[in-house]
């Protein structure tokens, strides 16, 4: 236990290197991450006015997808501020917080894969699909999800408080993951089950494609353009995927950078956090709210009628 105390002990110390520095970081995170907050509320905002979308599992497994976005970088945020502006914590108020981060972290990747099982569902068995793909199986779907993302930061959980002492439980810290993990062996454990995880995934993902690219040859007219866009649809969940991979292995990377130099791991860490921990929140409204006709649709419907009630407003007050 004493290197994980010497190891919070560093970490405390990383964002007191450079306050110059410090808060260059900070203006350029929020900057970066507010338009995707912004953007992602409307989205869900469209999402929840619209009765079509919130009975098509497609339709909720992207609102699902979004409402978890939202959360993470709302949260991410906020231990951003904390940080950055030297805000210590209890540690024991900073573990739930960790939790909540790790399974929507971890929830990102399955959700992925469950909306690329529902496309290869929709285009391989179209006769089946509305058998299938109820608005009920995708609330049990999105259960499971929340059940399998929960395991591995209650099991980190249940390790700590089983053999941390009082006193390293009490002490402030900011909040980063680091602190759920005392021992090394739980680290190279905790990184094997991911990398397991992921390449489960990858694989049912890869089957997906293949099944769908071998539909799109076989299909013709509408069947072969709704088998190109589920084709296309595939390929930017698969670049999502890989943009969560890159999130879920940045902690690992950073560990490694931070023994050699601490301000390269500082450099790195804030990389990784602008382009994979924010970027791969921003991708999934990017991937459906921009090239789904419905729901491009919708939106373009909901700004119009806004404009319009802000030009008219403004016709009125003058």
């Amino acid at each position: 236990m004493a290197s994980q105390n010497a190891s919070v002990d560093e970490q405390i110390q990383l964002v007191q290197v450079d306050p110059v520095r410090r808060n260059i970081s900070l203006a350029l995170t929020q900057i970066f991450m507010w338009p995707f907050i912004y953007l992602i509320f409307l989205m869900l905002l469209i999402f929840s006015k619209k009765e079509a979308f919130r009975t098509e599992t497609r339709y909720i497994l992207f609102g699902h997808s979004l409402l978890v976005d939202l959360i993470a970088l709302c949260l991410a945020d906020f231990v951003v501020l904390l940080s950055y502006n030297l805000v210590l914590i209890p540690l024991y108020f900073c573990i739930p917080i960790c939790i909540l981060m790790d399974v929507l972290t971890a929830s990102a990747p399955l959700t992925i894969t469950a909306m690329c099982v529902e496309r290869y569902v929709a285009i391989c068995m179209p006769l089946r699909h509305h058998a299938i793909s109820t608005s009920r199986r995708a609330i049990m779907v999105i259960l499971i999800i929340w059940i399998l993302s929960s395991i591995n930061p209650f099991v980190d959980m249940f390790i700590l408080v089983s053999t941390a002492s009082h006193e390293y439980l009490s002490q402030l810290t900011h909040c980063h993951y680091e602190i759920m993990i005392p021992e090394k062996i739980n680290f190279f454990a905790r990184s094997l089950l991911n990398i397991v995880g992921l390449v489960v995934i990858f694989i049912i993902e890869v089957f997906c494609y293949v099944m769908i690219y071998l539909a799109a040859r076989a299909a013709s007219g509408d069947n072969k353009k709704s088998a190109s866009k589920g084709q296309r649809t595939i390929s930017l969940h698969i670049i999502q995927l890989f943009l969560c991979t890159a999130e879920l292995m940045c902690p690992y990377i950073e560990n490694v950078v931070m023994q050699y130099d601490i301000q390269s791991y500082l450099t790195v860490r804030f990389i990784n956090f602008l382009a994979f921990s924010i970027t791969s929140r921003a991708v999934s409204p990017l991937v459906y709210g921009f090239t789904d006709e419905k729901f491009y649709t919708a939106m373009a419907y909901y700004f119009r009628c806004k404009n319009n009630t802000i030009s008219s407003d403004t016709i009125k007050q003058s």
